[in-house]
């Protein structure tokens, strides 16, 4: 069985395993205060272009957002994001079991627009009885969003300016970061969200670690006592250094951006063949995740040798799924599944 599930399936590239196996009788200081843990973040500001950036090292993308979040907000205020994303639907209500709303926008593409944003931030305080309600805190996007699709800079400046205008901090799930930065249809950099966001993530869970985020927060306002926050909410790791050695082994060099490459070529090769046997797709996505429209059919058929994941009941005979590449995916086996795609389209 092949799994296209998700990009999380394998354990870690071989240069992780390598460094921490060569560091693991060391003995280092504790809760992310070590040597490995200051030279990753040393070696993340170098890619970002800023050498002003509070880093923090988390386990895991849930608990990342829940733990900032939480910090950000007053106990009267929620956070604006899409109906689509990933706190809204896919973190068991975390942020709701810290004491704060998701405010959610509809879209069909999974993102938010500036435009979206000043309509819900005007609204609020138009209501002659607003402070009965939730307030707009802060505003949370991912990039890539949950549908694979990207912002532009052009969209990110725009609701930067907004938010800004707003007084609400724009924050950054960077879960697959690197698949967004190495699309080809990318013009955002690091650089980039550290101009235009308030705080962002660099993922490594679903980028080639064992498990990580680096949480960069850009605005100083947002710095006060987070890591007071970060040891109550559980998120600080006693031996943080497992984080910081596996951050310097993706951002010593170039290995982060390299893997994430890799996946986005994988996943524009199995667009272009789906594409061209007439497949149409639920997003226009060009990062590593794809979600063509399939025939219920098909997708029987297929299942015998690959796995992928049921995302949306399209009609009576057809069903959208979610091929997901990795850093690891191997080439042979997305030619594979072409082959057999082509077989099944006869």
């Amino acid at each position: 069985m092949v799994r296209f599930e998700c990009d999380y399936g394998e354990g870690a590239h071989p240069e992780v395993m390598r460094l921490l196996a060569e560091t693991n009788m060391e003995q280092t200081p504790g809760y992310g205060e070590d040597a490995y843990c200051q030279k990753a973040k040393e070696y993340i500001r170098k890619h970002c272009g800023a050498d002003d950036l509070d880093i923090h090292f988390l386990v895991g993308g849930t608990q990342t957002n829940m733990t900032f979040i939480a910090s950000v907000l007053r106990p009267h205020q929620g956070v604006v994001a899409a109906s689509t994303g990933h706190i809204n639907v896919h973190e068991s209500g975390a942020i709701e079991a810290t004491g704060h709303k998701v405010l959610p926008i509809p879209g069909t593409d999974g993102k938010i627009y500036g435009a979206q944003v000043k309509a819900l931030y005007d609204g609020h305080w138009a209501l002659s009885n607003h402070e009965h309600e939730v307030q707009p805190g802060m505003v949370y996007i991912s990039q890539p969003t949950e549908n694979g699709t990207l912002y532009t800079k052009a969209e990110l400046e725009e609701l930067s300016k907004v938010c800004r205008e707003c007084g609400l901090p724009l924050y950054v799930d960077g879960a697959r970061l690197g698949y967004g930065i190495m699309s080809p249809a990318n013009d955002v950099t690091l650089a980039d969200l550290v101009r235009l966001a308030d705080a962002f993530y660099i993922g490594g869970t679903k980028q080639g670690m064992l498990f990580g985020e680096a949480l960069v927060i850009v605005n100083h306002a947002l710095r006060r006592d987070f890591r007071y926050i970060l040891k109550q909410k559980g998120g600080m790791l006693a031996k943080g250094r497992l984080l910081g050695v596996q951050y310097c082994a993706m951002f010593k060099d170039d290995l982060y951006f390299e893997l994430s490459e890799h996946a986005d070529k994988l996943a524009m090769k199995l667009k272009s063949a789906l594409a061209e046997l007439g497949y149409s797709f639920l997003y226009e996505s060009y990062t590593n995740q794809q979600f063509p429209i399939m025939p219920d059919e098909t997708l029987e058929k297929l299942s015998a040798k690959y796995a992928c994941s049921f995302w949306e009941r399209v009609d009576d005979t057809h069903t959208a799924v979610r091929f997901c590449m990795s850093w690891a995916t191997r080439e042979e086996d997305v030619d594979a599944l072409i082959e057999d795609l082509k077989a099944l389209s006869k």
